[in-house]
């Protein structure tokens, strides 16, 4: 087992490079935002950063969050979501549950509840399936705020949602009108 330390590197270089910037590592993503593991590990050795195939393994099995999956008995990786740069990630549109909610921070709320959550630079706007997993992603920008989505009233209204592999719902952009801070 790699060490936790280690293995947060490892998952925010993956992150960064299958998200991100897969053109400085000489990367190319395929459809459905897909790279080869042979390609990828070369290119991170290349690069400074070896990796070992056990490691990309376990990277991929420790993540709290589910952020990369592998394909083809491990011949293929990619990130799950949360790119910036321009990928279809090949996801097919799905009927959300009627509420679904996003953290944030208490900086950020004004903004929000006046404009909406927008995607900012990446292709989607992140929801989590429970208040719980959404305060701790509002907790990487300080106090968290959790925010509750009227993701069933958006969808019948023809707002479409996608769902990637590890349960993060995904939507262009949330107007004002169907969200709802939980109390603080």
């Amino acid at each position: 087992m790699i060490p936790d330390r280690r293995l947060v590197t490892l998952s925010k270089y993956l992150s960064r490079h299958l998200r991100h910037d897969p053109q400085r590592l000489g990367l190319t993503l395929e459809p459905g935002g897909w790279v080869r593991v042979a390609d990828l590990l070369a290119a991170a050795a290349a690069d400074g950063h070896p990796i070992t195939p056990g490691e990309l393994a376990e990277v991929v099995a420790r993540s709290e969050k589910q952020r990369f999956a592998l394909r083809d008995e491990g011949g293929w990786i990619r990130a799950n979501q949360g790119h910036s740069v321009a990928i279809d990630l090949q996801l097919s549109p799905q009927t959300p549950p009627d509420r679904l909610f996003h953290g944030t921070s208490h900086a950020a709320l004004p903004a929000i509840l006046e404009q909406g959550l927008q995607k900012m630079s990446r292709h989607h706007v992140h929801l989590s399936p429970d208040p719980t997993t959404a305060r701790q992603v509002g907790m990487r920008q300080g106090s968290p705020v959790v925010l509750a989505v009227a993701a069933g009233a958006m969808a019948a209204e023809g707002w479409t949602f996608f769902c990637s592999a590890n349960g993060v719902w995904l939507v262009d952009q949330v107007p004002p009108q169907y969200l709802q801070v939980l109390g603080q």
